[in-house]
């Protein structure tokens, strides 16, 4: 069954923040609503490139919001990250309009997205609201130093490609590369955050990231789930050509999302602090 979607606006305090929203063909009230947030590396992408994902999120029983965030080089750290919030917070007081009484709300996103739905959690954790059940983060961009294995496989790194040059744009200055909320994997408190499921793929240039801040959460007590995909070339793809390229990945996306917002979503939330 192909999930349904619709254009939509979310009211940011008088602005109007362009939004698609995905739903199951056959929806359940409250179905777990997502905050979606798309690749592109801080200055590129779009609501078109990760349809296909919000799709499959959406089979799995969701209710996807997909919003279109500011870019880089105009709309340096912060701006995405500040805008996303307010659109998280506005989800959650209107949950019951989107998903559902009661409804537990989710943050979502592949890589620059992923990084901003992985800062989204740390700020929900530390101003104590709203209240995530969890995190889905495909191969997420949270290491601005580009030192690892898998980026140097892919003759990637500190100049000259596409992950390099927007961490550039998008941090605006090196010192920001030691903020909490821009560079997740060298936050020093990872410890109460939203329970995460991590996936990534054996020649993503961002695996070994991904990886790594799984490892990063496991070690501060959150719940994770981590896993690598093979089958595809994926170094310089969308997430939705990655899918098209490799058909077995949209079953496997599918089954691992629907178990774990379903987990989530009945399991209690609890507030733990870092």
């Amino acid at each position: 069954m192909t999930a349904a979607w619709t254009e939509a606006k979310l009211d940011m305090d008088g602005e109007a923040l362009a939004a698609r929203v995905y739903r199951p063909a056959v929806p359940l009230r409250p179905a777990p609503l997502v905050l979606h947030l798309h690749g592109g590396c801080f200055v590129d992408g779009d609501l078109d490139c990760s349809a296909h994902l919000c799709r499959i999120m959406a089979e799995a029983g969701a209710v996807v919001v997909s919003i279109d965030y500011p870019l880089a080089p105009e709309h340096p750290f912060p701006a995405a990250l500040n805008l996303s919030f307010k659109a998280l917070g506005r989800l959650y007081a209107e949950r019951g309009k989107w998903a559902g009484r009661g409804a537990r709300l989710f943050v979502a996103g592949e890589e620059a997205g992923a990084n901003l739905a992985t800062a989204l959690s740390l700020m929900a954790r530390d101003q104590q609201a709203p209240p995530l059940a969890g995190q889905i983060l495909i191969s997420p961009m949270v290491d601005p130093s580009l030192c690892s294995g898998s980026i140097h496989a892919a003759s990637a790194g500190a100049s000259g490609c596409k992950w390099a040059d927007g961490w550039h744009l998008y941090l605006g200055s090196a010192d920001r590369a030691a903020h909490p909320y821009a560079a997740p994997l060298g936050s020093r408190r990872l410890g109460g955050l939203a329970p995460a499921l991590i996936v990534t793929s054996a020649d993503c240039p961002i695996r070994d990231e991904s990886l790594a801040y799984a490892e990063r959460l496991r070690a501060g007590g959150v719940a994770v789930e981590s896993h690598l995909l093979e089958g595809t070339n994926c170094s310089n793809q969308s997430i939705d050509a990655a899918i098209e390229a490799a058909p077995a990945w949209e079953t496997v996306l599918r089954g691992l999302f629907s178990t774990f917002l379903a987990e989530n979503s009945a399991a209690p939330l609890r507030t733990i602090r870092a």
